[in-house]
């Protein structure tokens, strides 16, 4: 199943106090940019994020999902209602996420 994009304009809405982020369309879903750096993705209208220790430690009961068969496990970002919420995520995450690979 893909995700809609109302689905995607809703969390790009919560996450309108955050400058730079971005998205791509990849096979009927969405990677998340912040920044330049890939925090997670919209899949089958799910907001999952990478299990960085930050996101790890801001919601620890998260439930640990796959965006897709043969993919590693991501976290699932249940207080999408929370623009501060996501906005205090995403800016705990920067730091621990890789740099984007150089073409």
């Amino acid at each position: 199943m893909a995700s809609s994009k109302e689905y995607l304009d809703f969390i790009l809405e919560q996450l309108s106090q955050l400058d730079e982020v971005t998205y791509r369309a990849m096979m009927g879903e969405y990677i998340i940019y912040y920044r330049g750096k890939i925090v997670g993705g919209i899949y089958d209208d799910r907001l999952l994020v990478k299990p960085v220790k930050s996101a790890v430690s801001l919601m620890p009961s998260a439930t640990y999902e796959l965006p897709y068969e043969g993919a590693k496990e991501m976290l699932l970002v249940d207080n999408v209602d929370s623009k501060e919420f996501l906005t205090e995520l995403f800016n705990a995450m920067y730091d621990e996420l890789p740099a984007p690979k150089k073409k």
